[in-house]
Formats: structure tokens, sequence, C-alpha cells
């Protein structure tokens, strides 16, 4: 059957706005010891939970997320749970509990008292190591599994700290630490600390000690080996974030990676892991992100040339955890292929063990993904990822509008992961395109670096830089671009409306800052001292600060907006969106303002995620495509 002609943008789409909402995610995933067992963390409707299976047995829920939500609570989260010798250690709500994977309910192991996160078990099971956070104070501390003893402060004294990881005779901890100005993909340490312990038996700090990193020099995910003779890490000190080994008995350092791909991942969340050692320490398997893509390789300890390791058709893959049986767990997805948790296997091929939806929409309805380069306004290279309209069923005459879908972070990038917002646009007839503008990780330190001073600059112009590429080659209508973001995203937008004007026929901002000054001032204290180095230290900086805050310059603005805010943000306040609203309505800008209620940084709820979309598709009708 012919597909049927009609207006870009207008297709029936097998992606629907509650199909949106109702999607399981998965956060993080880990083998138990045993080697059999594996537990992960998913959200369903917001709410984490832990499940497991064990061998092909039934899966089995482990928590309850009304309950016991599982949530590390410590800056934007991650880091929620460990689990060793048939017990799961997580937190929810603040605390840190126990449950034996065998049957029972939780126990508390810590007090409610701040919050916990990145729990690591001792190999001999009587300690967690984790990170505490508690009014304005971060730091490392130790209790041991039975929850009998009250915690012990182990190392404190930096503004963060995060990634406590175990040495197997349980003599030393290893973690990274780091303090304001700096981000932890600016400046970080690897920091060892020789325990001693005490009459009770109770282990204490008696070296700390710095290993590696600086302040501009970054480091993540220290492990040690299984045989205890390496402490592996990640540092960006060649100009691109590789993989390393630490001698401990020669105290030498060696690269085991090298090229133009980064192995290591901005730390925005706790208990991010890129690689993963062997059974018998003389392997490591890792993620190697290149233009976006992401593909598990495999390296030895003496040297040589890596090898890569088939998990074909994925295109993408995260929190990597292996068994002493050669099985390596992993949450992959490609362009195409939903979110899945999988296993690959030492010649026994891939194996599904959880799927995130229903994957009742063949790959051939969805779009394909293009890797993208362009020039940008000064010449120089920004790349990208581009998916074009598609849609069996239907064709479009002319040329499609455009959706410009920017990251957050900034400090950030897109991936060619599944993305079930941009598949939402371009199975309807979008065009849409992902920057990786200049700032975004995953390119090296150098491309990373350019956001030093210039957030609300390259962020802006590669956007605007990428549309008018894709015009110029008469893939879209230059008349019909919007662009699109959240947080930092949303930022961007809006100073995109304000720098220029006409450009964009509209605007979709999602807690986007407004607001610098009131931003430094509002946000948590992860972020409190972030904008010093994308815009600059005040009062120094001031005039950049005031030109980078869309606020003071919205009567600029003259393209319609559509802007959604959550009443608990913390990251980005309400007061943020109501300042641009305000002066929009001032001025007359055409806009449309909503606010959900109980939403955070990010919609959690599934009410929340349909309404948001289903609103947007009729603003674009209103505002781009019948304007």
């Amino acid at each position: 059957m012919a597909a049927a002609h009609r207006m870009y943008g207008t297709w029936d789409s097998p992606l629907s706005p509650p199909a949106l909402a109702g999607q399981m995610t998965l956060d993080d995933a880990r083998w138990d010891s045993d080697g059999q067992t594996l537990v992960w963390l998913e959200r369903r409707a917001g709410k984490g939970l832990l499940v497991m299976q064990r061998g092909r047995e039934a899966l089995r829920d482990l928590t309850d997320p009304q309950t016991h939500p599982v949530s590390g609570g410590v800056g934007y989260g991650g880091g929620e749970f460990t689990v060793a010798g048939g017990v799961v250690i997580f937190a929810s709500r603040g605390r840190l509990y126990r449950l034996a994977l065998a049957g029972g309910a939780p126990q508390p192991v810590t007090p409610a008292f701040g919050q916990a996160a990145a729990p690591a078990l001792s190999a001999d099971g009587r300690w967690i190591a984790f990170v505490h956070s508690a009014e304005g104070r971060d730091g490392l501390c130790v209790v041991d599994a039975a929850g009998q003893l009250f915690p012990r402060k182990l190392a404190y004294g930096s503004d963060f700290v995060m990634q406590p990881a175990w040495h197997p005779r349980g003599t030393h901890l290893a973690c990274v630490a780091w303090n304001h100005p700096q981000m932890p993909w600016n400046g970080s340490e690897l920091r060892l600390i020789t325990l001693a312990y005490d009459t009770p038996g109770s282990p204490y700090a008696a070296i700390e000690e710095r290993l590696a990193g600086d302040t501009l020099t970054a480091i993540a995910q220290p492990a040690f080996s299984p045989d205890g003779r390496y402490l592996a890490y990640l540092s960006d000190a060649s100009g691109w974030g590789q993989l390393y080994v630490h001698d401990l008995g020669e105290g030498t350092d060696t690269a085991l990676t090298a090229g133009e791909f980064e192995v290591m991942s901005p730390a925005w969340i706790q208990g991010i892991r890129q690689f993963a050692w062997s059974a018998d320490s003389q392997h490591l398997l890792y993620l190697r992100q290149e233009r976006g893509h992401i593909s598990l390789w495999r390296c030895a300890v003496s040297g040589g040339p890596g090898a890569p390791v088939d998990i074909a058709p994925y295109t993408f893959a995260r929190q990597i955890s292996t068994t002493g049986a050669g099985h390596t767990a992993l949450i992959a997805s490609a362009a195409t292929v939903p979110t899945r948790l999988i296993t690959v296997g030492d010649g026994s091929g891939t194996r599904i063990v959880r799927r995130t939806t229903r994957e009742d929409i063949a790959p051939e309805q969805l779009a394909p993904l293009e890797t993208l380069t362009w020039p940008g306004l000064d010449g120089e290279t920004v790349h990208g990822l581009y998916y074009p309209p598609h849609n069996p069923d239907f064709s479009g005459r002319g040329q499609p509008p455009l959706l410009v879908l920017v990251h957050g972070g900034p400090t950030s990038q897109r991936h060619a992961a599944y993305l079930a917002e941009a598949q939402f646009f371009a199975t309807r007839g979008y065009g849409v395109l992902l920057p990786n503008h200049r700032g975004s990780t995953g390119y090296g330190r150098a491309y990373m670096d350019r956001h030093a001073g210039q957030w609300g600059v390259y962020d802006v112009q590669d956007s605007l830089a990428g549309a008018r590429f894709l015009g110029e080659q008469g893939r879209i209508d230059p008349a019909k671009c919007v662009i699109m973001g959240s947080s930092a995203g949303g930022y961007t937008v809006l100073q995109s409306l304000v720098d220029y004007p006409g450009f964009y026929k509209a605007g979709i901002s999602a807690y986007g800052v407004a607001n610098q000054f009131a931003l430094a001032l509002d946000t948590h204290k992860f972020e409190a001292r972030y904008s010093d180095w994308l815009l600059g230290e005040l009062p120094a900086a001031a005039a950049t600060w005031r030109d980078r805050s869309p606020v003071f310059r919205a009567q600029r603005i003259q393209d319609a907006c559509f802007i959604a805010q959550g009443t608990d943000d913390t990251v980005v306040p309400r007061s943020q969106s109501e300042a641009i609203v305000a002066a929009l309505r001032k001025n007359g800008v055409p806009h449309e303002y909503v606010v959900y209620e109980g939403e955070g940084h990010g919609w959690r709820k599934p009410e929340t995620i349909a309404d948001y979309y289903e609103r947007i598709l009729r603003f674009l009708l209103l505002y781009v495509l019948y304007a």
C-alpha cells in the first residue's frame, strides 16, 4: 500500500503521549558474588524498586516502591545499591537498608539523618563504606553491615566525595574527591585510604593520600582488581578520558587505552561504571565512546591493543557488571531498539533479561539515526546526531519542520541510544537534530573545555548552525525550526530566542534557567559554583552573567514560547520560570505556561509526562505547522 500524503508533523505516530508516560526505566544492574544472581534497579511510575533473577528463574521484586522507594539521595542521585554474598544494601529516603535475597523485610542499617548513597560492601561482608551528605557537608563513612553500630566518619575535609571501593583484603579504600569551584569532570582526585582497625574491630582512616588527579584533571571510578594488586581508574590526563591501572606494589601508573575516544563519562551521579575487572585480574572490559556511539571492548593489563566484544545490534550501553564465570550485564539500546537489560557471555551470545517496553513497534517503523558534523558559525567542527522524519505509512510534501533537541548539563552529550522523545517527533514527520555542541562531553577534554566562560554562546550558536546546515542541504524547512530543551537545555532555548529572534518559529523550555544570578543563589550544593566555570567568577564577570540571563533581555524575544515547570524543583526553582513568563506576558509574546504539582527537576509522574507531550503537540500545531 502506498504511503498516504499528509503534512509533515501531523503523521499518526506509533508512539502516543500515554505510551511515553508508561515506559519503565532501568537505572543500574549488578551481579551478586555467586555469579548467578542479577539484581537491578528499575523505575515504575517514577518510583525505584529492586528486582532480581537467579539463573533462568522467574523475576522477583525485592522491594516495595511505596514503603521503600530506592533512590540515592546525594546530589543528582545514583549509587542506589550494591549486592554481594546474597545480601543487597540499598538507599531509601536517606537511609541505608539491608535485605537478604533469600527473603524477608528490609532492615535499616543507618539512622534517619542526612542522605546516603554509593554503598560498598567489604569483601568479608562485615562493613559498608558509603557517601553521606548532611547540612551541607559531604564525606565518606563506614558502618557495620548488621547496623548495630553508629556510622563512623572516614574521610571528610573535601567538598565532595564519590565512588568508594574496597581493597579485597580490607586494608584500603579508594574514592574520588573534589572541591569547589571544580566539578568532578573539571578537576578531581583519586584518593587511597589506608585503614587501621581499633579494639572493637572498627575500621578508621590511618593514612589518606592522593594517587592521581588535580584541579585540571578529572578522575573517575576507582576499582581494585580481585587479586588486590592493581587499582584501576579513569583519567583525562591525556586529553581524553582513558583507562589506567595503578600497581600498588610498584607505585606505577599505566594507561591501558589511548586514542581519540572516551571511556570516562561526566560524573553527574554517583555509581557510574564504565569498566569492570575479569575474575583473573588480567583483563578489563570497558565501554568505549566514539561520536555518540558506545561499544564494548576488552583489554589486557599486560598491554597491547584492545579488542571489541560483539554486542550488536546495540550502539549504546552503560552500567557494566561482570561475573567470575565471564558473563557481563549491560543496560543497552540503539536508535530503533528500546532500552533492555542484557547479558553477554563468553561464547554464549547475548540474552535479554528485561525489556522496558512491550516492543510492539517494529524497528522499521522508527526513524534511523545519522551521525552528523557541521561547521559552527566560526567554521569549527560541531558534532551531533540526526533523526530524519520517518514513518512508512506517510509521506509529506516539501520539506519537514525541524526540532532542535538540546541536551542538558550543559556538560553532557547525546548518544546513539533509544530516545523515545526523539522518535515521538520524528515518526510524526519532524526532523530531529541532537546537537553535541562545543562544551559537550564525549569528544575530548578540549572540546568540553570550550564551555569555559562560554555557556550561552557555543550551545546557542552550534544549535543554530546545525539547523542552518540542514536547511542549506534542503533537508528541512528553515522557516519551521523549533528549539527544545530542559534544564540547561531549556536555558539554551531561552538564550537562543534572545540572541537570534526570528530564527526559530518557537521555543520549548522545561525548567530552564532564566536568571543566572538567582540560579547561583538558589541551586543545590553540587552546582553552587558550576557557573564560575561556565560564565566566570563574580563580581568580575557580572556583566557576562547579566548578558547570559535571558530574563534581563526578554524584550528581544518575539517567538512563541512553551514553558513548563515543576513546583518542587530545587535545582532550577519555579521562580526562574515565573520570571521569564512575567516578561513574556509584559511584552505580549504568545506563550503557554504549565506548572506541574509535585514534580521536581524532571518529570516522573505518568500523568505529567502524557500531559506535557499532548500540550506540546497542540502548541506546535498552533504556532509552527499552521502559523
